[in-house]
């Protein structure tokens, strides 16, 4: 015979059974947007209900509060942004770099902006976001760095290459704050060649003549 516990476990179980991983990845991309347009503290799991036609009791009783569907949601979705990036040189690299977060600044660069004041009070919420949004960019980025030392581009005791993934990652986060628009391929190319290759001792591209338009 069943213990109580274990019953109330299996109704638990059935409970949630009922929504499919189809459905709920509707709901966590859902989330997700409603995250990226109006923040963290506007989100509601009234909004959520709305957005997905889904009842609020469901949501309630599958994810039992905002912070844990948010949580949820993130992890859902691991972002690996930079990972396929293998240009064949450390510039070249950075270079791609800024390309993809110029394409991914209104998804990932938007999301990352919008829970970061929510994430310092939330330790769950916080650790979600490190492991989907910023340790894989962390990730991709050290590789990169040491692919070129493995090259013999960069030495392996320079002093700044522990601090690339720092340097392109902070950019993208302090941009917003300071002028109120994303970081984009133009400024992040132009920050890299100007900032990051010169502390690596790389050679940065002469500047564009006047009147080139870029």
């Amino acid at each position: 015979m069943p213990s109580p516990g274990s019953a109330q476990e299996s109704v638990s179980a059935s409970r949630r059974s009922k929504i499919t991983p189809e459905r709920a990845q509707e709901l966590y991309n859902a989330v997700l947007d409603l995250v990226r347009e109006s923040g963290y503290d506007s989100l509601t799991m009234e909004g959520v209900a709305a957005r997905t036609r889904c009842g609020k009791s469901t949501l309630y009783r599958q994810w039992g509060s905002k912070p844990e569907l948010v949580v949820a949601a993130l992890h859902s979705t691991r972002r690996t942004l930079f990972s396929d990036i293998d240009t064949g040189s450390l510039p070249g690299d950075l270079h791609a770099t800024a390309r993809v977060v110029d394409a991914a600044s209104g998804q990932d660069t938007a999301l990352m902006h919008a829970l970061s004041h929510a994430a310092l009070q939330n330790p769950d919420l916080l650790c979600a976001m490190r492991s989907t949004l910023i340790t894989p960019a962390i990730a991709a980025i050290d590789a990169m760095v040491e692919r070129a030392v493995r090259r013999g581009e960069i030495a392996a005791d320079n002093p700044a290459a522990d601090y690339v993934a720092a340097q392109v990652l902070g950019i993208m986060r302090a941009r917003p704050l300071l002028e109120g628009r994303y970081a984009d391929d133009a400024f992040l190319t132009h920050f890299i060649e100007c900032a990051v290759l010169p502390a690596l001792g790389l050679p940065s591209p002469p500047p564009a003549p006047p009147g080139s338009g870029t």
